[in-house]
């Protein structure tokens, strides 16, 4: 069972949570807490034994911290996911083998492209596959019948696994701190379409990609995780998209597991990651 509590620091904090849990018996398993200085502000993730009623809990530690306490506790581990998807298949089919294994820490209700070129490889995985084509209609259409589809399902999280479409702020709002992105760049650097060409045409010796939540700004929301690899002059275009294609798989997954096991806390537009 986890616990994961943002709040105004004050002196005594940890004792007074520690204190609460032992005195309705609960064995703390581990315990990981960070203090930002500048904003005062104090973040904790606790992994506790026994499973009890999380509302019951939620209130008697809301009832000991600051008056902005944001606390969570969340006796299921397993999150609900969808999956959107354009043409890529790279990160679709590591999260689908992850979910088939049993080792994403999520389970994916289901799969929405507005292409069908990938509605194979989820048919492979017994995965429902949802057909939202942008082809013909505006961008309001297609979000109106995006909307739709996913409506179908109660979730948690919506992971854009290389979906080429920029989402409205009006349905990104539905969604806040729910849609996450794996971005084919080490942001802020090359924000937009074609990042690699950006690169390549920049001359840079290094590449990398962003896994973050989604907000209205850009490319521009809380980052969840990042990794760079080195690259040379003799890398081509075609190469460095080669190259990217792994590390975007490899930084996606990273970040979904930080944010399916409760890693990941937000505030303001950063995060602390335990």
């Amino acid at each position: 069972m986890v616990i994961v509590i943002q709040c105004t620091d004050k002196v005594g904090l940890v004792a007074t949570i520690s204190g609460l849990l032992q005195q309705q018996e609960l064995n703390i398993v581990s315990m990981r807490e960070h203090v930002d200085g500048i904003q005062n502000r104090f973040f904790a993730r606790v992994e506790i034994s026994k499973t009890i009623d999380a509302q019951i809990l939620e209130m008697q530690l809301k009832a000991v911290l600051p008056p902005d306490a944001q606390v969570i506790v969340n006796p299921n581990p397993v999150k609900k996911i969808l999956v959107l998807v354009t043409k890529e298949y790279h990160c679709l089919s590591d999260i689908l083998i992850r979910n088939h294994f049993n080792t994403l820490g999520a389970e994916v209700l289901g799969v929405i492209g507005n292409h069908p070129t990938l509605e194979d490889i989820c048919r492979r995985f017994d995965m429902p596959f949802h057909l939202v084509s942008h082809e013909g209609i505006s961008k309001e259409e297609f979000e109106a019948n995006l909307s739709n589809a996913v409506s179908k399902y109660t979730v948690d999280y919506i992971v854009l696994a290389k979906f080429m479409r920029i989402l409205s702020p009006s349905f990104v709002e539905r969604y806040p701190l729910q849609i996450i992105n794996i971005h084919h760049s080490f942001l802020p650097a090359f924000i937009g379409a074609n990042p690699y060409k950006q690169a390549y045409e920049r001359g840079v010796k290094l590449i990398g990609a962003t896994a973050h939540f989604v907000t209205n700004q850009l490319d521009e929301g809380p980052i969840i995780a990042q990794q760079i690899i080195s690259v040379n002059h003799s890398f081509t275009t075609a190469d460095m998209v080669k190259a990217g294609k792994e590390i975007e798989t490899a930084v996606l997954a990273n970040a979904l597991q930080l944010v399916f096991d409760d890693k990941v806390l937000v505030y303001q537009n950063k995060t602390v990651v335990f």
